[in-house]
């Protein structure tokens, strides 16, 4: 896998991914894209997001949908890396499995998610979710 990340002006730089896309990032507080470091926390909702949906679906569960919402907390000081970093994983579906929307979310975290895996040496990582009524 390869990537490149090119200077555009100030602090905005855009990434390009070896699929072809390309994302604009901001080092200044966002004004213009996500900073580099919303950027991780999105790539850990994404990569989780998709172990959970995985997961459901193998379990033959009948989910429709899954909102991943994370936060986090940083240090204060240089380098102001993540120190918790929490994913709330709102799952809706028809009568999904409590038991099973448990196992795999903390699946995820504990064993699957490459980006979580990562992050996790050093950061406080927790997981909680909620099965959300189909309207």
């Amino acid at each position: 896998m390869q990537a490149q990340v090119k200077w555009v002006d100030g602090f905005q730089f855009v990434g390009e991914s070896q699929s072809g896309h390309a994302v604009v990032m901001d080092g200044s507080g966002g004004a213009t894209g996500p900073s580099p470091m919303e950027m991780v926390l999105m790539a850990a909702g994404g990569c989780s997001s998709v172990d959970v949906i995985d997961g459901l679906k193998s379990a033959q569960q009948k989910v429709s949908g899954c909102v991943t919402k994370l936060t986090a907390e940083r240090r204060e000081t240089a380098p102001r890396i993540f120190t918790h970093v929490n994913i709330h994983f709102d799952v809706t579906g028809q009568d999904l499995d409590e038991t099973v929307v448990a196992q795999v979310t903390a699946d995820s975290l504990e064993k699957y998610c490459s980006v979580c895996l990562m992050l996790g040496a050093g950061l406080e990582m927790t997981h909680s979710w909620n099965i959300v009524e189909p309207k």
